[in-house]
């Protein structure tokens, strides 16, 4: 593995996403058992069947096998270069060896193989993708803080003068393992920033990056930001049709189409979250959020509206608007009060206001504080 090449893709992280999918997305268990099963044998990945308690013990064996074989002549030719040959072959035997090992999804042992190849491999690009290949294995695995760990040695070792490339393709794994973490704001910065320099396809193809980062940002970023940042992006524009949920929930929640960005939203709820094992812990919170960030976009256009009328726009009951309403208001995630008898709901736009102007307060009367002290300082002195 040259400096300049790409990382391979190993361990697919698609494999743990259908395993995901067999277990709890019914209507998808069948498409992504045939899928799962034939990487899971191309990629020989017993190990990993042995770390899932697989049943398939005459695959598994067969497969043990085949890992054996290959493990003894990367041990072969390990032995030839370290006899017979310098330091360069020695690291790129080290590093195939471990690369292998993450390939058949052998968490155990490709780290410590892929830690022995960083120690023997003296070029830059090279030793950041040993590292990323670690955030990779953390992620397929769910180890956050392998992921988070390596997520920070890579960084340490881009400052030192990584290239460009390698600079950009780190901000895709950071963007991801913000996804997991729920901090899709941070997530989407990295994702935008890296519309145009995609090129860790070791992670992700392309379409379902830009899918992430409309997801990213549409909780993430404002209006604005949607607008000009997503809808307005060439790179997304050319993936919409791949993306149709995502793109229309985008679309109507910008162009104020309530009704249609409750239906999208459902729909980007059982495509795109609930079948995203990353993705899956945060679907109810994201949900809400963006409920929250349509029902607020609607109430700032108006000091008064019946509840009628939103009901309508939102394409609801009254009763599912008075509920989720009222637990946002309880919450203090709504600046605006339900009169039940009038069936009016009054937007309260002060209240976001009131506490800048306290603070805006605080700071002038300590500033005026300040100043009368160094006066009486001057005085005294």
């Amino acid at each position: 593995m040259a400096d300049d090449s790409v990382p391979l893709p190993y361990p697919n992280l698609k494999v743990p996403t259908w395993y995901f999918q067999i277990n709890n997305i019914d209507r998808l268990k069948e498409s992504a058992s045939s899928s799962f099963w034939k990487v899971v044998e191309e990629d020989e990945m017993a190990p990993y069947l042995r770390s899932i308690n697989s049943d398939r013990t005459d695959l598994i064996n067969r497969l043990e096998e085949k890992n054996k074989t290959v493990l003894e002549e990367f041990e072969k030719k390990l032995k030839d270069a370290e006899e017979n040959e310098g330091e360069s072959e020695i690291s790129e035997g080290l590093r195939g060896k471990a690369m292998y090992l993450c390939r058949i999804g052998d968490k155990e042992r490709a780290i410590p193989a892929l830690e022995t190849a960083l120690e023997k491999t003296a070029g830059l690009g090279a030793r950041i993708d040993l590292v990323l290949a670690m955030v990779r294995v953390g992620l397929f695995a769910s180890d956050h803080s392998l992921v988070t760990a390596n997520i920070t040695r890579a960084e340490d070792l881009i400052n030192s003068g990584g290239d460009w490339d390698r600079r950009n393709r780190l901000k895709v794994y950071r963007a991801v393992h913000h996804l997991s973490i729920r901090n899709f704001k941070e997530a989407a910065e990295l994702f935008i920033d890296s519309l145009s320099t995609f090129t860790a396809t070791e992670l992700m193809e392309y379409e379902e990056f830009v899918g992430l980062t409309v997801l990213a940002a549409a909780v993430g970023c404002d209006r604005k930001g949607i607008k000009t940042k997503i809808l307005a992006s060439s790179e997304v524009i050319g993936c919409l049709s791949s993306i149709p949920h995502l793109a229309s929930m985008t679309d109507s929640l910008t162009k104020s189409n309530y009704s249609q960005f409750f239906i999208s939203l459902a729909e980007v709820e059982q495509d795109t979250l609930l079948p995203n094992p990353i993705l899956a812990p945060h679907a109810r919170y994201y949900v809400r959020e963006m409920r929250i960030k349509a029902y607020s976009q609607l109430l700032e256009s108006y000091r008064s509206l019946t509840l009628e009328r939103m009901c309508r726009s939102f394409g609801v009951s009254e009763a599912f608007m008075d509920k989720d309403l009222s637990r946002f208001i309880a919450s203090g995630r709504l600046s605006c009060t339900i009169d039940k008898v009038s069936g009016v709901i009054t937007t309260n736009k002060l209240a976001g206001q009131n506490k800048t102007i306290v603070y805006e307060q605080v700071l002038k009367q300590g500033d005026i504080l300040l100043s009368d002290i160094q006066k009486l300082h001057r005085v005294v002195g």
